[in-house]
Parts: C-alpha cells; sequence; structure tokens
C-alpha cells in the first residue's frame, strides 16, 4: 500500500470523528500555542533592551566615582574630573570621544511659561558622538565654549513643545536659576525609554558652565565620565584602557580597591538578555508540559480506535494488508493528529504574542515593545508535535498490526 494511500485513509478515518480528533489535539494546541507565545514575547523583551542600550550610544562605557564606607554608610567619592575624561579621550586608542557628566537641577523661565526638565546636564562638546544622538536644527557648543564657560544651551524636543510651541528656540533666551542662556541647538527627538522616561526632556550645557554659573564651584570633580569605543569589538579593550589610565591617574597601586567604577554597556545588556532568554526557556519548558499532556491525549485516543476498529483491521488483513500497513497507517494518523495541533497552536501563539505586544502597547508609556515572531519557535514545535506524535502513536500502532486476523474477524 502506497504513502498517499495511507494517508487518505488516515484523513478518513480522522474526518468520521471529528469532534474525538478535535479534543484529542487539544492538549497539543495548548502546549504549542504556549511555547511560541513564551518565545516570540522573550524575543520581544530581548530586543526592547538592546534597543534601549543602543539608543544610549554607541559603544558606551560609563565611569562612575567609587563607593567607600564610612561609619557604616556608604559614600560616594568625588575622584573623577574633567581632566580624566580629556586624558581617556588622548591615551586610551579604543576610544573614540568621552565627555564628563554634571548633573544639575532648576526651573527654566522663557517670558511667562516656567518648567522643570527631568535632565539637565553639563556636558563637553563631544557629548553628542558618544551618544549618538543628532541635532535636529541649530548647533552644539564647541571646545571654546567649554573653555570659556559660556552661557549657552541646547535642548530636547519636550522643553520646545513646553515652552516655545510655535517660536523658534534658536537664538531665544531661557532663564535657569535667574541667570540667561541662549538656546543655540535643538536635539533630534528620541522619545521614551524602557522605563517610560522622557529623554527629550532635557538640557545640556557646557560643564564649565554648569560647576561655575549654575554650582558657584571651582573644583574640577565631575559626576560621571560617559565614553564611546571606536567599535563593538574593542569594548573590552576600552574598557582595560580606562581602567589601567585611571589607576594610574589616580594613583591606585596594585592590590589596592579603585576609587571608579567602570561599566559596559553592552556587557550589561547581554547580561539582561541572558536573564530574560532563562526566564524565556523556564516558563517555554512548563508550558512544554502540557506537549506531553496532549501526547498522553493521542495515545489514548488511538488505543481506543485500534479497539474500534479490530474488526476493520482483521477484514484488511484477510484481504492481504500486512502489519507493516497496518502500522503505517495508525501511525500515520497519530502523526497527523499531532500536526495539525502544531499548526493550529502555532498560529494561535502568533496571534496571542500579537495581543499580548499590542494590549503592553497600549498600557504603557514607555518604548514601545516590537513585534517578534519566532519562526524557529515554530518550525521547532511542528517537528516536536511529529515527534510527539511518532512517540505516543506508536504503541496503539505496534498493537494493531500485531492482532491475529482470525480473533480480529471474530470481534464484535
Amino acid at each position: 500500500m502506497t504513502f498517499f494511500l495511507t494517508v487518505r485513509i488516515a484523513i478518513r478515518a480522522l474526518a468520521k470523528n471529528k469532534m474525538r480528533a478535535g479534543l484529542t489535539v487539544l492538549g497539543v494546541v495548548i502546549g504549542i500555542a504556549a511555547v511560541t507565545t513564551m518565545v516570540s514575547l522573550g524575543q520581544s523583551a530581548g530586543a526592547l533592551i538592546q534597543n534601549q542600550f543602543a539608543a544610549l550610544g554607541t559603544n558606551v562605557l560609563l565611569v562612575f566615582p567609587g563607593a567607600r564606607q564610612r561609619g557604616g554608610v556608604t559614600q560616594s567619592n568625588v575622584t573623577l574630573t574633567a581632566r580624566d575624561s580629556d586624558a581617556i579621550v588622548t591615551e586610551c586608542p579604543s576610544i573614540m570621544a568621552a565627555s564628563p557628566i554634571v548633573g544639575a537641577s532648576g526651573q527654566i523661565i522663557y517670558g511667562s511659561s516656567n518648567f522643570n526638565p527631568r535632565e539637565l546636564f553639563g556636558v563637553s562638546n563631544q557629548y553628542l558622538t558618544v551618544r549618538n544622538w543628532p541635532l535636529r536644527r541649530g548647533d552644539f557648543f564647541t571646545e571654546r565654549d567649554v573653555a570659556s564657560a559660556n552661557k549657552v544651551c541646547v535642548i530636547g524636543h519636550t522643553l520646545v513643545a513646553k515652552l516655545f510651541q510655535t517660536t523658534d528656540p534658536i537664538g531665544e533666551t531661557i532663564r535657569i536659576k535667574n541667570i540667561p542662556f541662549r538656546v543655540i541647538g535643538v536635539l533630534e527627538k528620541k522619545g521614551t525609554n524602557m522605563v517610560g522616561q522622557d529623554q527629550d526632556n532635557i538640557v545640556l550645557m557646557p560643564y564649565s558652565t554648569v560647576r561655575k554659573r549654575l554650582q558657584g564651584s571651582e573644583f574640577d570633580n565631575v559626576n560621571a565620565i560617559m565614553a564611546s569605543a571606536r567599535s563593538a569589538i574593542l569594548m573590552r579593550e576600552a574598557q582595560n584602557e580606562i581602567d589601567q589610565l585611571l589607576a594610574e591617574r589616580h594613583r591606585i597601586h596594585p592590590g589596592e580597591p579603585r576609587d571608579y567604577e567602570v561599566g559596559n554597556t553592552t556587557e550589561i545588556a547581554n547580561m539582561l538578555g541572558m536573564v530574560t532568554g532563562t526566564l524565556t526557556m523556564m516558563l517555554s519548558s512548563i508550558a512544554g508540559i502540557s506537549l506531553v499532556v496532549g501526547g498522553v491525549g493521542i495515545m489514548n485516543i488511538m488505543l481506543v480506535s485500534v479497539t474500534e476498529r479490530t474488526r476493520e483491521i482483521g477484514i484488511r488483513m484477510a484481504v492481504g494488508a500486512r502489519s507493516g500497513d497496518i502500522l503505517r497507517q495508525f501511525l500515520v494518523e497519530a502523526v497527523m493528529l499531532s500536526c495539525i495541533g502544531g499548526v493550529i497552536g502555532f498560529l494561535l501563539g502568533v496571534g496571542a504574542s500579537i495581543g499580548l505586544v499590542t494590549i503592553i502597547n497600549s498600557v504603557t508609556t514607555g518604548t514601545k515593545w516590537t513585534h517578534e515572531i519566532s519562526f524557529l519557535a515554530g518550525v521547532v514545535a511542528f517537528l516536536f508535535a511529529a515527534a510527539v506524535g511518532v512517540f505516543f502513536g506508536y504503541y496503539p500502532a505496534r498493537r494493531a498490526s500485531r492482532l491475529d486476523p482470525i480473533d480480529a474477524l471474530r470481534y464484535e
């Protein structure tokens, strides 16, 4: 008996009991749908994390002052200076650009309007290179503006909407802590980050201006340094170069604790990706248990089918069907049930993942999740469903093929 004839007989047999066949594959459908949904959501979360760290800048390394214990209280050391940032650029071959970061706060006043920006930073003229953040219009401040502590600033899209509305902000004067600043540029819109914070709610000024004009300080210390490696391959090398340079500049001997910390955003993103992947695998494994349950259901129904069709099996054997033909017929029926459940489950999983991502995007104000459809998970799920059909369908098929034709014909 040819394979195609076997498939036709199997389809005809399944079509006789559509309700029972549907209920039989329900466990496989649920299992495949759950696995597909979990894997797709995990990939969406991973893509979101990678995109967020990519939005932070190009191959970014962060340098923070180290922490120390004093009287049982953790305190931050004031150890980083703007000269450290300059040295990182000039003496670390793997570094493309670096900028000190000096945080500030204050209300911005323009005309009769006022607004409190979420981020008010003092940076160097290399900040936009590190962040890979272009200007929408205008110019960024220069090295001369930094050296002279000029009262100039660049603002984000949110401040344009809040303060200027339809007025062109370039050349306008705003006041921060009663000090006038001239707006020379507007940043390209970035949107919100993964925790819902508005990245366009920002004002950038020369770090020297923030120190001298807003904080009234003559010290050169900065809150952090943000550096950019020349390529992703050089991230580890750039991190080591910064560590060695700062240890030398801060006179830290081997074995002594560092008074700074160097963070690699790529490693952080990969670590978060590993956590997301591990959780996805765990949830998928739990969801995969229903596949085993579905396989047991297929075996049960196939055993019942063998019992019901014992006389049919006897007649087929009496007219020349061999044991292999009977084995193949029932095995094909089991695999077909499982594969049909796999296809339906994958489609339901795709629909569920798209629906869940849409719901997440509708109720959150952060960066929007992307729809990541895992076709690889679909292929694996389909193959696994076929394997379930073979594994759980083999025993009933083997039992049917070993029936004695005489006994089968006498079966009532």
